[in-house]
């Protein structure tokens, strides 16, 4: 078969690419070496269209203890000798064509980044964005991936404490589903995903290799199109059970002192454990892919290389110990294969029955090591003028408050979403009680390191279609909030950026912006990137997706009675405003989604300021000021009200003295800040403090026994309020 450039664009490289090829290897590749680089050399795999502006991230300092990048997954810094392992990535793609395996698969794959370093994962968070809920297709995919998710994390047995639902018309064809992990390890114990040490043997641990998900990391740097159902080889089937043997044996196998490097097989399978772990040793390897134990007969030298079938680990051995491993997962009844040993000649070796079917040198198939990295153009989006055109004097301003806020509190981005989050085990696992308590982040109780973790995944992609540079702030900002209002220190990020296709100059300048907008938050906030995952691509013939740079980010709670919640507590508490309010309604859901206007620029948003009513946060709930505190987000003021009375079916009687326009102060979605409620004793020393740190605050009613009352109007039973809350999605989804 003569090996062309029109063979490489079928493959997904380019032409140009091709001719880069030739001249690392000095040849021409055979088809099973142009396919390693075309699962290298992918998008999900190089990040060659976003590594340039990846780097400018904050990326180091802090609770770090490996640099961002560096190995599968972030470890920072607990405290009394603990470190937390997080990170979050994207299986869009797979779940577009495939929901319940893709889902699922992109919560199995999380886990072995998490636990391959020697970390036991401890809980689980997703951010899900969907189209119109209204319409059958969207809720066939919600479905599938709600119970895929369900299904693979209840199984393993690691809780789903969090996460967040939206509903937005551009994701109809193109879902995104990010699923995050969170474990917890001895600090000094981590497992590098490294290979050293020539002669040591190279083992193939876990399930047997087939032909699901093939190519899988190459279509993941493709549009979404009607036929690519098609072009899709199976999209990989998960095994939770078999997982859950893995995690055990791993952890129990990093015991023995036998491991030198581990490293699972997500994307681009076997080509990419091997290539990255000898690039990182600085050394090479030589892999009898006969070897590979297999469940589909006569598979191809490139079929064994680029297969993502799950729960599968590529480990190195200390030669001379493998005895010590062979057991271990000899007693978890798994398949351990020795494939292959460690080379001091930088080169990857392929054989089949002794055939040599690839050899191509580790370095340069990596990211960091030969792979193209490429600057592209950018340009501002057309649509940007529209939205710096809006006025809000054309809008007429609200005359029903109650009206216009029940009908908010059913709009799927508003409403509970309990149809989601009964069909994830909250409990299972390593988690406790704590978990469930309403609060803005969910807080887990880390067994045995004395601490208390915060975690939390955030985005509301309306505010960076709006402006993608301060709506990639606003992301972080509201991380760092719900973390703050939880009782946490926020410390560290993962991302999962979500953007259409890199070429679209339109679609990069949204890349670009809202990168530049993330890393100038995470530098203000002292949380650095540990890492994270690029999804390009997110198109579908009627245009991109919203960019939606989701944030994962955790925060130590260093005493656990620190911990504080969202709900009010007792009656004839004093209900406060913390943060300016704004007349603003720009970008918020009572704009968007019942005046139906689709451009106007972000809500107000000021880093310094929302910086400054966190510190003040943090410092009322050390002092024990306050009983409550929730963040102001989707819904504005009056749906934050709402949901504090939910848990404890409070109500609230509040009034407003404002000059602003009712929509903007009941509805507006201006950032930076947050409902608190205390004890009547403590409400002027509260006040008095706010003065004393330069922080605006205002009392806005007190917590009642049950009534919903606003500027002296009967609002009902906060009950009702919280029935419609709890059942819109499900009479939407019946």
């Amino acid at each position: 078969m003569e090996i062309t450039a029109k063979t490489a664009e079928q493959l997904r490289l380019t032409a140009d690419e091709f001719e880069l090829i030739k001249q690392k290897l000095g040849r021409t590749p055979n088809f099973t070496e142009l396919c390693a680089f075309s699962g290298m050399w992918s998008e999900h795999c190089s990040y060659k269209n976003s590594i340039k502006w990846l780097k400018t991230l904050p990326r180091d300092g802090g609770r770090m203890l490996v640099a961002a990048g560096e190995e599968n997954a972030g470890l920072m810094d607990m405290g009394n000798g603990f470190g937390v392992v997080f990170k979050i990535e994207s299986h869009n793609h797979p779940s577009a064509i495939e929901p319940f395996q893709g889902a699922a698969t992109g919560v199995g794959g999380i886990q072995r980044d998490i636990f391959t370093m020697g970390a036991r994962p401890i809980a689980s968070l997703n951010s899900l964005r969907f189209g119109n809920l209204k319409d059958k297709k969207t809720q066939r995919l919600l479905s599938g991936v709600v119970h895929g998710i369900g299904h693979y994390g209840n199984c393993f047995g690691v809780p789903t404490v969090g996460g967040e639902v939206y509903f937005e018309d551009c994701y109809h064809t193109n879902p995104l589903v990010n699923a995050m992990s969170v474990g917890i390890m001895q600090a000094n114990k981590m497992v590098s995903a490294t290979a050293s040490g020539t002669g040591n043997p190279v083992f193939f641990v876990g399930s047997a290799t087939g032909k699901d998900g093939i190519g899988g990391a190459s279509f993941a740097s493709a549009n979404i199109t009607s036929d690519s159902v098609e072009e899709l080889p199976a999209v990989q089937v998960g095994d939770p059970f078999q997982e859950k043997k893995l995690l055990e044996a791993c952890l129990e196998v990093i015991e023995t002192g036998a491991v030198i490097g581990m490293q699972d097989m997500g994307a681009a399978g076997i080509i990419c454990s091997t290539a990255e772990m000898s690039a990182k040793g600085g050394v090479g390897m030589r892999i009898d892919l006969e070897k590979v134990p297999t469940r589909q007969k006569n598979m191809k030298a490139w079929e064994l290389l680029l297969s993502e079938s799950q729960e599968r680990m590529l480990v190195v051995v200390e030669r001379g110990k493998e005895e010590a491993v062979l057991k271990v997962f000899e007693k978890w009844d798994l398949s351990c294969s020795e494939i292959g040993q460690v080379t001091d000649d930088g080169l990857l070796k392929f054989y089949m029955h002794g055939e040599l079917e690839a050899e191509i040198p580790a370095y340069e198939l990596v990211l960091g090591g030969g792979a193209p990295q490429y600057t592209r153009e950018y340009k501002e989006p057309a649509y940007l003028a529209k939205v710096r055109s809006f006025n809000a004097d054309g809008i007429e301003d609200v005359k029903d408050l109650k009206a216009t806020a029940e009908a908010l509190i059913q709009l799927p981005n508003i409403a509970s979403k309990r149809w989601v989050y009964t069909q994830y085990d909250s409990m299972v696992g390593a988690a406790n009680a704590s978990t469930n308590a309403p609060s803005d982040a969910s807080v887990v109780l880390a067994k045995g390191t004395g601490k208390a973790l915060a975690i939390t995944v955030d985005c509301n992609s309306k505010y960076v279609f709006a402006d993608p540079y301060t709506g990639g702030m606003i992301a972080v900002a509201e991380a760092a909030r719900n973390i703050v209002c939880s009782g946490g220190e926020p410390i560290g990020v993962t991302n999962c950026l979500n953007f259409g296709n890199p070429y679209d100059p339109e679609v990069y300048y949204q890349f670009v912006k809202a990168v530049s907008g993330m890393g100038d938050a995470c530098r203000k906030f002292k949380t650095p990137v540990t890492g994270g995952n690029v999804s390009f691509y997110n198109q579908n013939p009627d245009g991109p997706v919203y960019p939606t740079p989701t944030i994962g980010m955790v925060g130590i709670l260093d005493d656990f009675a620190n911990r504080m919640t969202l709900n009010f507590k007792q009656e004839g508490d004093v209900v406060l405003l913390v943060g300016k309010q704004q007349n603003d309604i720009n970008s918020s859901e009572y704009l968007h989604k019942l005046r139906k206007t689709e451009f106007s620029p972000a809500p107000y948003f000021d880093l310094e300021e929302e910086i400054a009513v966190q510190h003040f946060i943090a410092s009322i709930i050390k002092e024990k000021m306050i009983q409550s505190a929730h963040d102001i987000s989707e819904g504005g003021l009056a749906i934050a009200l709402l949901e504090s009375g939910f848990t404890s079916n409070l109500g609230f009687s509040v009034n407003a003295k404002t000059n602003f326009r009712n929509d903007a102060y009941w509805f507006g979605e201006a950032q930076g800040r947050v409902v608190v409620s205390c004890t009547k004793e403590n409400a002027e020393r509260l006040k008095q403090n706010a003065k004393n740190s330069n922080i605006e605050i205002l009392e806005l009613g007190t917590v009642t026994a049950g009534n919903v009352s606003v500027n002296g109007e009967n609002w009902g039973a906060i009950t009702e309020w919280k029935n419609k809350y709890d059942t819109a999605i499900e009479n939407l989804l019946n």
